[in-house]
C-alpha cells in the first residue's frame, strides 16, 4: 500500500504527463478524482457495510498471458482499470489486488481474488468506494484497503472477500475535500494510516472494531509510506518534507525526525527495511530522482542510490532489494550487499507497486497505463508475477 495514494493537485496539462500517479506512486490527488469539483467529505463512524458492496463472487478463470516470452520466469496479464496495491493470503491461498476502477465517470471499485501461481481470476468484489492501500493483519483473516479519495479504510474477510467495517476518518483538507488515507500499516492490532494533507497526520485506528483511537499530529507534509520495524520496536513514517518520523507504536508519538542533512529538496514515498543490518531505505520519484539508505542507529544516508524510483521491497531470504521504476517501465533486482543490480525486467506499461510473497520466492508488480487526457486510461492495468531467479 507498499505502498501506495493520494496525490496533490496540480493543473489539468500537468496532469495528464509525467510521473502523475498513486499510491505508492506519485502524489497528485486531481489526477484520479472522478469529478472535476471538491469530493465530498464522508465523516462517518465505522459501520456495518452488507449494503454497501457486492459480495465477492466465483468467476471463470481468466487465462494468464506470458508477458515476455523469452523469460520463463515472467508472467503477465492484464486485469482492469486502476489497479494499485496488493494483499497476500496464505491461508486462502490467494493474492487480493486493490484497484479504483476508471477516473472518468466511474463510482465505485473492485478487490480482485487471483490464484497466486497463474494469476487466473478466482474472484470479485465489486465495492461503493474505490480502493488504493492494502495490508494484511497477522492472523491471516482479514486485510485492509484505504479508500483514499473519499478519506477511510475499510476491512475485508479474507475468505468471503466481503467488506466487513469501514471507519470514515473527520476531516478536510485545505481545497475542502476529505483528506486522503494513502499508506496502511497493520499492527499489534493496529492501523496506523498516513493522512496526505499539509499538515499531515497518521490515524491510529483499533483494527478489531475499526474505531478511531488517536490521531498523531504535526507529521509534516504529505504523510507517505509507513512501515514497522522489529529491531528498533518503531514505526517509521516518511512525507513529502524529505523526513521519517520514527514514532513509538506504545505511546503513539514522534520521537523523532531522520532527514538527509543535504540542503536539498526531497519528497519521500515508499520504505522498506532490513532488520539485520538496520538500513532503511526510502525512494523518491519526484524531487530527487533517488533511492536513499538511512543507518537506523546513527539516522544518516550512507548510500544513495540514483535513478527514478517509486515502490521498494526488502527480501529477507534472499537478501535482495527490488525497486519499481515507473518512468524507466523497469523492476530492478539488487544485491543488498552490495547495491549491485543482478537483473532488470522490462515492461511495457509503469510499474507501481510491489509485494514479495511470503517465502520470498516470488515478487508481484501492478502495472499502470498512461491516461489520456479525458482522464481515462489507453488500456486496462495488468498484474505480474516474477519467480525469482
Amino acid at each position: 500500500m507498499s505502498m501506495i495514494l493520494i496525490l496533490f493537485k496540480i493543473p489539468l496539462r500537468q496532469r495528464l504527463t509525467g510521473n502523475a500517479y498513486l499510491l505508492m506512486e506519485s502524489c497528485m490527488k486531481s489526477l484520479f478524482s472522478p469529478r472535476a469539483g471538491a469530493l465530498t467529505l464522508a465523516i462517518l463512524a465505522a459501520l456495518s457495510l452488507s449494503a454497501c458492496q457486492t459480495p465477492t463472487h466465483n468467476v471463470a478463470p481468466a487465462a494468464a498471458a506470458t508477458a515476455k516470452p523469452a523469460d520463463a520466469n515472467l508472467t503477465q496479464r492484464e486485469l482492469g482499470e486502476g489497479l494499485y496495491e496488493m494483499a497476500y493470503a496464505p491461508a486462502a491461498n490467494a493474492l487480493f489486488v486493490a484497484s479504483a476502477q476508471g477516473f472518468n465517470g466511474v463510482n465505485g471499485g473492485v478487490i480482485y481474488r487471483l490464484d497466486p501461481t497463474t494469476l487466473a481470476t478466482k474472484g470479485v468484489t465489486h465495492t461503493d468506494l474505490k480502493n488504493f492501500g492494502m495490508a494484511a493483519d497477522s492472523s491471516g483473516e482479514h486485510f485492509y484497503a484505504t479508500n483514499t479519495l473519499d478519506g477511510g479504510v475499510s476491512k475485508v474477510d479474507v475468505q468471503s472477500g466481503k467488506v466487513l467495517q469501514r471507519l470514515m476518518f473527520a476531516g478536510k483538507d485545505k481545497e475542502g475535500d476529505p483528506v486522503g488515507a494513502r499508506e496502511v500499516l497493520f499492527h499489534n492490532d493496529e492501523l496506523f494510516v498516513g493522512g496526505v494533507a499539509d499538515p499531515g497526520f497518521i490515524s491510529v485506528v483499533n483494527a478489531k472494531n475499526m474505531t478511531l483511537k488517536k490521531r498523531i499530529p504535526n507529521a509534516g507534509k504529505w504523510v507517505t509510506g509507513i512501515i514497522y520495524s522489529s529491531l528498533t520496536d518503531r514505526v517509521y513514517a516518511a512525507n513529502g518534507g524529505g523526513e521519517i518520523l520514527v514514532i513509538n507504536p506504545h505511546t503513539h508519538r514522534i520521537e523523532k525526525r531522520l532527514s538527509p542533512g543535504d540542503g536539498k529538496a526531497y519528497l519521500f514515498l515508499n520504505l522498506a527495511e532490513d532488520p539485520a543490518t538496520g538500513r532503511l531505505f526510502v525512494t523518491d520519484d519526484s524531487k530527487a530522482k533517488v533511492t536513499l539508505v538511512f543507518d537506523e542507529r546513527s539516522g544518516k544516508v550512507i548510500k544513495r542510490l540514483d535513478g527514478d524510483a517509486l515502490g521498494i521491497k526488502f527480501n529477507p531470504a534472499r537478501n535482495e532489494i527490488y525497486i519499481s521504476q515507473r518512468e524507466s517501465k523497469k523492476v530492478l533486482q539488487l544485491d543488498a550487499a552490495s547495491y549491485a543490480v543482478k537483473q532488470s525486467w522490462a515492461f511495457d506499461s509503469h510499474p507501481n507497486s510491489l509485494l514479495v510473497s511470503p517465502d520470498g520466492r516470488v515478487l508481484y508488480v501492478t502495472l499502470k497505463q498512461d491516461f489520456n487526457k479525458d482522464n481515462s486510461t489507453k488500456g486496462p492495468d495488468s498484474v505480474a508475477r516474477i519467480a525469482l531467479p
